[in-house]
């Protein structure tokens, strides 16, 4: 990790911000907002009152850069880089799909502007679809229903292969023979990180392992891969000027089952999952990546706590959660005393 990060200012946004405006708008100000783990994202305030939104990947930026971890395979659906070459390839696919997502204004792959990959995006102002659910319940049931409009949308659409747009669009295939083999081998490598920093999964261990091979075992093979967002809670849709949603965080947008979509709709939205709900799904695969899920939102977070996050009481406490509901899922409640 860098030793000391650094976050960027005016005066470093300013030379990106003229190539993507040109010289009639000055940068005014910069802000950088919070929430991001992957890349910084800045709100960017020009001498017109106009805003806009500038993403940067860079070391500094990304706190899942320690501990080091195995080489990206950009086959795996869930690698975890980000970057502009994903953003990009989400970007024109769901914008060809009909699905709203902030308009991309600029991209900048040459590190010219600054010493990292960047884009520039459209501001939009209306606040999340969590805020707007909290703030007025009625308008952000109309709000949600309009989520699950552009969900049905997005769903309609399948991919030749499962895996990332990125890699699937550009006639790629993925390196695990199957998605629900991808996400086995995936909890199965989750149970290991977690047992080495948590004495409750350590003990849990081989009842998890059993869990999740004899869920697996009971999905059957299917060849329809649909295209999802993969990470989809209430903070990841922000509202335009007329209420749209519109779906932010995409770089993992990717073909895959529509059920790993709905395991974390079901997971973030709660009561509320009931607007988003859709027929059809398969009840198998749901129970395992139902669990391979918990697995993942333990390991994942316990390993941004070897770092420097900046927030880790918050990510502590997704951690918690989650390896309290594994355990509830294979039946281990006498762990959920232990500290």
């Amino acid at each position: 990790m860098p030793a000391t990060r650094k976050h960027l200012t005016r005066d470093d946004l300013a030379p990106l911000a003229r190539a993507a405006t040109g010289p009639h708008r000055a940068l005014a100000g910069v802000t950088r907002l919070r929430g991001g783990s992957k890349k910084g994202v800045y709100r960017l305030a020009f001498d017109d009152d106009t805003t806009a939104v500038a993403y940067v990947w860079s070391p500094d930026e990304d706190y899942w850069d320690a501990p080091p971890v195995d080489p990206v395979d950009p086959r795996d659906p869930f690698h975890g880089s980000g970057g502009l070459d994903l953003l990009t390839a989400a970007h024109d696919r769901l914008t060809a799909a009909g699905v709203r997502t902030p308009r991309l204004l600029y991209a900048d792959a040459t590190r010219t502007h600054l010493p990292a990959d960047a884009a520039i995006v459209e501001d939009l102002r209306g606040g999340s679809l969590e805020e707007a659910m909290e703030r007025d319940p009625v308008a952000g049931r109309v709000a949600l229903e309009r989520l699950a409009d552009q969900l049905a949308t997005l769903h309609t659409h399948q991919g030749p292969a499962f895996g990332k747009v990125a890699l699937v669009d550009n006639g790629g295939a993925p390196s695990s023979p199957s998605c629900e083999q991808r996400v086995t081998e995936g909890a199965l490598r989750d149970i290991a990180a977690t047992a080495v920093r948590d004495e409750r999964i350590a003990a849990a261990r081989e009842d998890l392992h059993a869990a999740v091979r004899e869920l697996s075992a009971a999905v059957r093979p299917r060849t329809r891969h649909t295209l999802i967002h993969g990470e989809l809670g209430p903070d990841h849709v922000l509202l335009d000027a007329e209420g749209t949603p519109a779906l932010i965080d995409i770089e993992g947008l990717m073909y895959f089952d529509v059920e790993w979509e709905h395991v974390f709709l079901e997971l973030r939205f709660h009561d509320a999952y009931d607007v988003l709900r859709a027929p059809g799904l398969d009840e198998d695969r749901l129970r395992l990546y139902r669990l391979a899920m918990r697995l993942s939102l333990v390991s994942g977070p316990l390993r941004l706590l070897d770092g420097d996050f900046p927030d880790p009481e918050f990510m502590r406490g997704i951690a918690e959660h989650n390896l309290r509901e594994a355990l509830e899922l294979v039946g281990r409640r006498d762990l959920l005393s232990t500290t």
